[in-house]
């Protein structure tokens, strides 16, 4: 909304024509006027808000800062910090970065070998596995009857070697004993058989040990190790397939998760490294540095100005001062109660004068008007001013305001007293001819001040009764 405001009108008294100065009024038009003077300051229409606009850095101590409201050229340092652990910081995160690219690098040597060990552990077992049922079906289905079979005819070699011993010398001390008398050589000869069938017995004794043992103990035992052998491989070869996948998941998920980690701590240095180029905040162009913000078109001079001095811990993502270039046009900002933001709805005449300099008034211009009142119930309005050229302003400057909110300059006017609200509506008691007096319905315009504004029910020369 851009509204023209034409110089202040001279202050019009409002007066009422008394009759009866404690009872009666009598009615006339005059002039009605609204008046508000309010206090409003200096703000500029360029401004930059100055704050720490760190990512990820949060400690910054106060080295030097430049004075509330000092003139400084473009590059000029405005606030310093000191940079000593932020420096630290970062070149630990340096080298974490650079030992967590090596062990990634391991880590993916390790898991491109998993692969391929994975792939030839696999086919072992599975050949492991093959092999044991293989063995154990061909031992019961062939070699543990084959082989039983063996033992019984080893045992019957050994029984039938030691018959055929026996009968040998059986044979020979038949035909020995023909002779009434054994030579030498005959003795031998038969001792040595005797030695023979001796051997075969031991060995026939043995051999039904061995028998014994092969069909009650080995051959049993061996059955049951190669159904152990058979299950076990199986087991394995199982137990491997559902491993193998899970181990190379986890590696796989080891090496993921180191390169997350080391794509957020690159993210997270690159963050200090950005926030370490604030440690110093320089003037974007010549112009003035104030402490303090700028908000709801208020400059907010907070508990956050008493930090801003060397050794000061300021906290970061809040303005902390605001830099108003050389170029910038200074404004008046003014908050208006909700009635006198109502009654602004057309042309309105206003003056101001800075504080001091009274002597040099200035017209406004209304620029703006916010409709919604904002949490005190005011509405900020925007003027632009017409500044004296020999009126130095700066930002935060405090102006008075004097501007008429409303003008009738020929209106009937009662004290707000002499109205009353009845069931009919707004009523006032007017003076019969017979000395009587009756209840009108009026229709009541601006209050103010204690005066009401009568628009309609009422005419010039009747007489009203005060209550």
């Amino acid at each position: 909304m851009n509204r023209t405001l034409f110089p202040l009108l001279p202050f019009i008294l409002v007066s009422v024509s008394l009759a009866d100065e404690a009872k009666e009024i009598t009615v006339k038009t005059q002039p009605f006027t609204i008046r508000r003077e309010i206090a409003a300051s200096a703000i500029p229409a360029d401004f930059t808000p100055v704050a720490i606009e760190a990512a990820a850095w949060t400690e910054f101590e106060i080295t030097r800062i430049i004075p509330h409201g000092a003139q400084v050229a473009k590059g000029d340092v405005l606030i310093a910090f000191d940079a000593e652990k932020i420096d630290e910081r970062i070149a630990d995160s340096h080298r974490a970065v650079e030992a967590r690219e090596r062990e990634i690098a391991q880590a993916t040597h390790d898991l491109t070998q998993l692969k391929q060990t994975t792939l030839h552990k696999l086919e072992a077992v599975r050949r492991a596995a093959g092999v044991a049922a293989e063995e154990n079906t061909y031992f019961t289905a062939t070699r543990r009857k084959a082989e039983e079979e063996s033992a019984d005819q080893r045992l019957k070699r050994a029984e039938s070697l030691l018959e055929n011993q026996r009968e040998e010398l059986r044979q020979l001390e038949m035909m020995y004993s023909a002779d009434e008398l054994t030579e030498e050589t005959e003795e031998i000869i038969l001792q040595r058989q005797r030695d023979r069938v001796q051997a075969a017995e031991f060995d026939l004794a043995m051999e039904k040990l061995r028998h014994k043992r092969t069909l009650e103990v080995l051959l049993p035992r061996e059955a049951l190790q190669l159904a152990d052998n058979e299950r076990d491989a199986a087991l394995a070869l199982a137990r491997f397939e559902a491993d193998s996948p899970r181990a190379l998941a986890t590696a796989t998920h080891e090496l993921a998760s180191l390169n997350i980690t080391q794509e957020r701590a690159r993210a997270m240095l690159a963050k200090l490294e950005a926030d370490r180029k604030m440690f110093e905040i320089t003037a974007p162009a010549d112009g003035w540095f104030y402490y303090g913000t700028i908000e709801n078109g208020g400059w907010s001079v907070s508990e956050i100005t008493r930090i801003l001095a060397p050794y000061g811990k300021p906290p970061v993502r809040r303005p902390l001062a605001v830099f108003v270039p050389g170029t910038a046009k200074m404004n008046l900002i003014a908050h208006l109660d909700d009635a006198t933001a109502r009654r602004i709805n057309g042309t309105i005449q206003a003056m101001a004068w800075l504080e001091g300099r009274e002597d040099a008034s200035f017209t406004l211009n209304l620029a703006a008007l916010s409709s919604t009142p904002d949490a005190s119930g005011k509405h900020q309005a925007l003027f632009h001013a017409e500044w004296p050229d020999d009126l130095a302003v700066v930002p935060a400057a405090k102006a008075s305001l004097q501007l008429i909110a409303y003008h009738s300059a020929d209106s009937i006017v009662l004290p707000a007293e002499a109205l009353r609200f009845d069931p009919e509506g707004w009523t006032v008691a007017v003076k019969l001819a017979d000395g009587k007096s009756e209840r009108r319905v009026v229709k009541r315009g601006q209050v103010s001040g204690g005066k009401c504004q009568i628009v309609s029910g009422l005419e010039v020369g009747q007489v009203v009764l005060l209550p």
